[in-house]
């Protein structure tokens, strides 16, 4: 801890909605939480997905120009039927011969450890979410709410 009895504090944007865009926030949130950080998590645009309830379950990877990936692929095979359900099927495995947690159960984690899930609420009303489409334990705001809560962090990531 700093400054006496201040807790470190970590602020993330998230705002990609895919499923490998999914597991660092939540993997960085959950580390810092374990280590006594206060966290946040600004779920924006399509980052939005990974705390909607109709579509986190479902979030997949996309081998369209992703050239991290362990064999690029090229963007014309890319986009053949059948493709991001074997990029999503490959990264699922990795995950679970890894013992990763599931991305459901890190947000659980994430809550359980006091990680503060921000949804944007400009983002929601652009989209039409409703926050009945988010995942229970949300917290919507505008940017100026989560940047008042990331204006002494002291870490700040944008993922």
């Amino acid at each position: 801890m700093t400054d006496g009895n201040k807790k470190k504090k970590l602020a993330m944007i998230a705002s990609k909605g895919t499923l490998d865009m999914a597991y660092p926030p939540l993997l960085l949130a959950t580390t810092a939480a374990a280590m006594d950080y206060e966290v946040g998590i600004f779920f924006t645009f399509y980052g939005l997905d990974i705390i909607n309830k109709k579509k986190y379950k479902k979030l997949k990877v996309s081998p369209i120009a992703n050239p991290a990936a362990p064999m690029p692929v090229p963007n014309m095979l890319g986009m053949l039927p059948g493709m991001t359900g074997m990029a999503t099927k490959m990264m699922k495995s990795w995950m679970n011969n890894a013992n990763v947690a599931k991305l459901p159960e890190l947000l659980e984690i994430a809550q359980e450890s006091g990680v503060i899930l921000f949804g944007c609420q400009m983002t929601m009303d652009v989209m039409g979410v409703k926050e009945t489409d988010l995942l229970e334990g949300i917290t919507t705001c505008g940017a100026a709410n989560f940047l008042d809560f990331a204006s002494d962090a002291d870490v700040t990531l944008f993922i």
